[in-house]
């Protein structure tokens, strides 16, 4: 899918002023385009990939001119970017350097760029160890076919052989290998080239490249194929298209050199320039159209509130009256004049995301209610600052109930298997029962807030997705599917929340990607003790069986294939039958949970106590 909206455009006049400098090149830096991945990022981190992507190129540039590879990331400030390039091993370094310049595209998403002498890649999480990835491999197959009927049999048999024999010589050979056969008889040669990515070890440049070698021959007797693998690339034509090493040495790639140095670092430059001028010109435009979309959501509301009387009822947002901090506003207690004591969120005006946050929380939420979702009264849009309000929950959220010292009574067996059934109930209602498909994408413990009876209210929708029930996913860089966003990351943070909320412990995670409270779960499970990971608090005042039942669900949800995470309206009927027989889960968690949820929570809006 590629990128679309006024920023591409960006790159794109920069790729044309690269262009009149490649019939300076002595040789071929291979630079047609073999296959094209753009991610759509959306709201904050589009606008500000384009910084990090500069810089992270800058680094990967001087790489490229010495190795021919290269890999950089830069984590702050957000959003993180991790970047890889690498050429062929048959390019000549000014060739390669040609080919590295024009692969600069997608801008401003993220996204994977195959040109048949090199590969681009950046993206939102560290992906230099992937070597297949099933979503978005790619195999483009030639359909031409120049051979006689009856020796069709004679060149897939020459296929096969030429990438059946090169493979063991492309791993030992640092990941790239050509290999070929002249044709004979009037069959065709055949002419192989694979190429790993450098940041691979050996068996994960086997790996990939068995795959591509398997889905490139599914082409022949196809006159050429190209498979695009995470981790690889591996192309077969019946054209000689690879490089033959030059035995006069190195001598004629100097001038072409140069040309490509001086044309890189005049690509930085002008790229850099370009940004900055359009978002000087953007921002003013930016703010204006927020400021008017502001105005003209009045009409959606029933209820609109004037800024004075939200004012009067925080006391002058009294931080006595604060429930919350977040990095996207604080939380209020309110006294309206009829009595109604609510909670007022208040975005400020030049935080980055607030009108995001603001659209998602108004869009979404207000047009549905349910049981266990927090209900969003009104709003109002005056001077610096958006509010938005919402009833008060008197209990607060669930991680200050859970996990605060002394701040409540310890929650019973009955109580928390009330609020996991309520919970799952709110996200089965998001994900279809509301003829929209709601993905919330940040489900944890700080986001259900309880009421009197202590009733789950799923709340904080500043980071919610909605597609139509029809379509399987959203395609995105964020949340727990590696490309794809489905409702399926929100299963897994529902598994995370519920073993929280049975263990009594914060599920922890570390930098090597452990997970303390999962890895422990999951342990039990394999020895079937699972009432071990009850919260002590409890002191064995719980039914073993029906707790274990309901973390074995929570396993489930938390597998590391999204695909054998069950829907949430099956775990919600789970829960809800005590005789109902819950299966093994197939896959242990997927434990480095950072790299699915960190990235959304980087950008999320969300105050401290959940509004």
């Amino acid at each position: 899918m590629k990128s679309n909206g006024a920023r591409p455009s960006i790159a794109l006049p920069l790729l044309a002023l690269s262009s009149l400098f490649f019939s300076l090149a002595v040789s071929d830096p291979r630079t047609t385009e073999a296959g094209l991945y753009c991610e759509n990022c959306t709201g904050i981190v589009a606008q500000n990939i384009v910084p990090n992507f500069v810089a992270v190129m800058r680094e990967i540039s001087k790489s490229v001119a010495n190795q021919r590879w290269g890999n950089y990331s830069l984590t702050s400030p957000p959003p993180a970017v991790y970047g890889l390039a690498q050429c062929h091993g048959d390019l000549t370094e000014s060739d390669c350097l040609l080919c590295f310049i024009k692969s600069w595209t997608c801008l401003p998403n993220f996204g994977r760029l195959y040109l048949d002498g090199c590969f681009l890649r950046y993206g939102s999480y560290d992906f230099y160890n992937e070597t297949v990835d099933p979503t978005h491999g790619m195999l483009k197959c030639s359909s031409n076919l120049t051979v006689p009927a009856e020796r069709v049999a004679e060149l897939s048999d020459r296929v096969d052989r030429v990438l059946r024999n090169f493979l063991a010589s492309a791993v030992q050979n640092k990941g790239f290998a050509v290999a070929g056969e002249d044709g004979v008889g009037g069959v065709a040669g055949v002419y192989a080239l694979a190429q790993c990515w450098s940041a691979l070890d050996a068996g994960g440049c086997r790996f990939c490249l068995e795959n591509a070698t398997s889905m490139a021959r599914s082409c022949a007797p196809g006159e050429e194929a190209r498979a695009m693998n995470a981790g690889c690339f591996l192309r077969y034509s019946t054209t000689k298209f690879y490089n033959v090493p030059d035995s006069r040495g190195s001598s004629r790639v100097h001038i072409p050199i140069a040309i490509t140095s001086s044309v890189a670092a005049t690509t930085s430059l002008v790229l850099i320039g370009a940004y900055i001028g359009y978002k000087k010109y953007s921002k003013k435009k930016q703010v204006q159209n927020n400021i008017m979309q502001l105005r003209a959501s009045k009409s959606k509301f029933s209820l609109y509130f004037k800024y004075e009387t939200l004012e009067k009822a925080t006391n002058f947002f009294d931080d006595l009256r604060k429930l919350g901090q977040g990095g996207g506003g604080s939380v209020y207690k309110g006294n309206l004049p009829d009595g109604k004591v609510v909670a007022v969120k208040r975005l400020v005006f030049n935080m980055r995301q607030w009108a995001d946050d603001f659209f998602n929380e108004v869009n979404l939420i207000s047009g549905i209610q349910h049981k266990n979702l927090l209900r969003l009264l009104g709003c109002s849009i005056e001077g610096r600052e958006s509010l938005l309000v919402y009833k008060y929950l008197p209990n607060g959220s669930l991680d200050h109930v859970l996990f605060v010292n002394n701040a409540t009574p310890v929650l019973t067996w009955e109580e928390r298997l009330h609020i996991i059934i309520g919970t799952a109930k709110g996200l089965a209602y998001l994900h279809g029962g509301c003829g929209v498909k709601i993905i919330h994408r940040d489900i944890k413990t700080s986001n259900i807030l309880l009421d009197k009876n202590l009733t789950a209210k799923i709340s904080d929708f500043g980071l919610a997705r909605c597609i139509a029930v029809d379509k399987s996913h959203l395609s995105t860089g964020i949340a727990g599917t590696l490309g794809q966003l489905t409702e399926k990351a929100d299963v897994y943070a529902f598994g995370v929340l519920v073993l929280e909320v049975l263990s009594g412990r914060k599920n922890s995670i570390y930098t090597r990607g452990s997970s303390t409270v999962l890895q422990s779960v999951w342990k039990h499970c394999k020895s079937n003790n699972l009432a071990a990971c009850i919260d002590p608090a409890l002191q064995g005042k719980f039914p073993v069986l029906e707790a274990s039942n309901v973390l074995q669900i929570s396993l489930l949800c938390t597998q590391a294939s999204m695909e054998l995470r069950p829907p949430m309206s099956g775990v919600f009927e789970m829960l809800r039958d005590k005789d109902c027989v819950v299966p093994q889960p197939n896959q242990p968690p997927f434990l480095k949970a950072s790299l699915l949820f960190n990235k959304s929570s980087s950008i999320s809006s969300s105050c401290t106590h959940g509004y």
